[in-house]
């Protein structure tokens, strides 16, 4: 007679359906915690910059502003600053020319929303190419 017990003994088997939920939930807890950069706390040094100046030679119009707000389209000075005097100078400046580059050349000390006007103007007209004129820093 054979009294012993056959036992087959069996691999432990793991199942990995637990840890991955496991896994996911720490992630969403660590995303929802998680703190994001505000921009209020951004250090903002305009408008010098370091980069290399545009080869390509593009079709563009260059608008310039003063400290104080004064706008100049090409060689035109404007006296109405608005921004539909913006877009429709931005739209004789561009003239039949297809997409023309908008280069902002901005004082350092020129008001954010003048800045903003030339740029809603732009849109206005339908021009999305727009870059910012800056100089490079002396580092």
């Amino acid at each position: 007679m054979n009294f012993q017990n056959e036992r087959r003994v069996e691999d432990p088997e793991i199942n990995l359906i637990p840890l991955i939920d496991l896994f996911l939930v720490i992630i969403i807890f660590l995303m929802v915690t998680t703190t994001y950069a505000r921009y209020a706390e951004l250090k903002v040094n305009l408008p010098s910059a370091a980069g290399e100046q545009s080869q390509q030679k593009t079709n563009q119009i260059d608008v310039t502003i003063d400290a104080k707000g004064h706008y100049e389209i090409g060689d035109k000075v404007l006296t109405n600053a608005t921004v539909q005097t913006l877009a429709e100078a931005l739209k004789v400046a561009a003239g039949g020319s297809t997409e023309p580059v908008v280069v902002i050349s901005a004082d350092a000390q020129t008001p954010h929303q003048a800045v903003i006007h030339v740029m809603e103007a732009a849109r206005r007209q339908g021009l999305v190419r727009v870059t910012f004129a800056t100089q490079t820093s002396d580092q």
